[in-house]
């Protein structure tokens, strides 16, 4: 009996200690603590030590503002959290954030990791290129569009564009649908990574012979420059095969030609706009290949470094990881082209873990590479992620094109949320952004915003992400310095317009 009337004791003692009060210093202490991990975590993160004047806290309050309501809307009604979202789906709601209308504003600096054949919107290349005289079109079994300029007929299977428009009515509505991914295919945004990889394989090998007539090639590269800086961008390093060129006449230019079409036409730009900083050429071939090729691909990069050493940033490999052959394979010649030259390496585009692919970022780190492009696979190196750290190597994040190709479909589940939040050197770009009907970087700087970072992120993230693609850009000290004054007059310039109207 006794035990028993200890026991009820002890419960009712029990009980009425839980329902007195905690003594206000115990919850002060708790909350406090709260508060410091929550400011530390935030100070740890991109952009978290940079310390905000007047003025930038005006325009990061109408920010944050219009990113609230954007999260709670979420909150409520997640289907239209369209960071979240497939871009194919999100990209007109998107555009009709306030939140992305601002990033549209917002001086970018550069543009770190994008293939020059898809850096032109598809409209352009439709209703400005398909247009114009001399092209000719044929069509496959399986209904692939190849597209080229002929001086005069070539015959069979080949026929007048013009001729096909009149003729099908259909024939337009196909050609387009061919020249991105954003196409009436649902079945597109569900496929395997190696389904949606040959599509995108697919646009280019339709494309190939139309942008290398010599002529368009330049207007594209102008063309290209121009939708860069409509999207504050003032300095682009982009990857090129340098595809060999030809005129109506028969002529195949060299791969120097193409060089140098890259040279002019972007002098050409910046006499036309003369506050665009420059552009520069990573050479980028592809990596199905064998050493013995990327030998000779070395010896290629060591003729353009001679011509044209402004203009040659380094040395890159492209095309889909997983089927192709890994850096290892190529480690006699990239080693030594890292005695002449810069390597900024696709590395880690992957879902793999312990294969050939994602260890590509092991060598990527051994090559001491400028920078690596994608580092999709990094979170499953942790030795990788400190010696990007230790060798301050930039990591070009390219969110919406590893959603497009099927890494990834929520962007808050990004491995580069954890980069982000941990302070590394994270650069985000675009990658192919024609192929699914964006243009410059405000997507891509949108939904890294929006979706890759913390709520309590700010406009600090946003401008250290500008900083980054200048700090980790190929330009010499003193362009970086030059590059860094011009942006903070473009900066000062943005936070005016945005007090002045929120720019809505």
């Amino acid at each position: 009996m006794y035990q028993r009337l200890f026991a009820y004791l002890v419960f009712v003692g029990c009980c009425y200690a839980l329902h007195l009060p905690l003594p206000p210093d115990e919850l002060n202490i708790y909350f406090n603590e709260r508060r410091e991990l929550l400011k530390k975590s935030l100070d740890d993160s991109l952009g978290g030590h940079l310390v905000l004047n007047n003025e930038e806290r005006v325009v990061n309050e109408i920010l944050e503002r219009w990113r609230n309501e954007e999260f709670d809307k979420g909150v409520k009604n997640p289907s239209e959290f369209w960071a979240s979202q497939h871009f194919f789906n999100a990209k007109p709601h998107i555009e009709k954030s306030k939140v992305f209308r601002i990033i549209q504003k917002f001086p970018k600096g550069a543009s770190l990791h994008s293939h020059e054949t898809a850096l032109v919107s598809a409209d352009y290349i439709y209703y400005n290129i398909t247009f114009r005289e001399n092209i000719y079109a044929m069509e496959s079994e399986s209904g692939a569009i190849t597209l080229k300029f002929f001086k005069q007929h070539p015959g069979a299977p080949w026929s007048p564009i013009a001729h096909l428009r009149q003729i099908d009515r259909t024939f337009g509505h196909r050609l387009k649908e061919q020249m991105t991914l954003m196409r009436n295919n649902t079945a597109l945004l569900h496929s395997d990574v190696n389904t949606i990889w040959k599509e995108f394989q697919n646009i280019f090998d339709t494309m190939k012979s139309l942008l290398t007539y010599k002529p368009v090639f330049k207007d594209y590269f102008y063309q290209a420059l121009r939708e860069q800086y409509e999207d504050n961008i003032k300095y682009i390093e982009f990857r090129s095969t340098l595809p060999l060129l030809y005129d109506l006449d028969g002529t195949v230019y060299d791969q120097e030609e193409t060089v140098r079409v890259y040279v002019e036409t972007t002098k050409e730009f910046m006499d036309d706009y003369p506050d665009f900083w420059g552009a520069k050429l990573i050479f980028a071939p592809s990596r199905f290949t064998n050493n013995s090729v990327v030998e000779h691909y070395a010896h290629v990069l060591s003729r353009l470094d001679e011509e044209f050493p402004n203009f040659v940033a380094g040395f890159d490999l492209v095309g889909q990881e997983d089927p192709g052959p890994p850096l290892k394979d190529f480690i006699p010649s990239l080693l030594k082209m890292t005695k002449q030259s810069r390597l900024f390496l696709h590395a880690g585009e992957t879902l793999s873990n312990g294969a050939k692919t994602d260890e590509n970022l092991i060598d990527a780190v051994l090559l001491n590479a400028t920078r690596i492009g994608h580092a999709y696979a990094i979170l499953k190196h942790p030795e990788v992620m400190k010696k990007v750290k230790e060798q301050n190597i930039g990591l070009e994040i390219c969110p919406i094109s590893n959603q497009v190709l099927g890494l990834v479909s929520d962007l808050r589940n990004h491995p580069a949320n954890h980069l982000i939040a941990n302070n590394y050197p994270v650069i985000i770009t675009s990658d192919d952004p024609s192929l699914w009907g964006a243009k410059g970087l405000s997507y891509d700087w949108y939904v890294a915003f929006m979706a890759m970072s913390s709520r309590h992120s700010d406009i600090r993230l946003l401008k250290q992400l500008a900083y980054n693609s200048i700090l980790y850009s190929s330009m010499d000290l003193y362009a970086k310095e030059v590059a860094l004054k011009r942006w903070e007059n473009d900066w000062r310039t943005f936070l005016i317009q945005v007090r002045k109207d929120e720019i809505l």
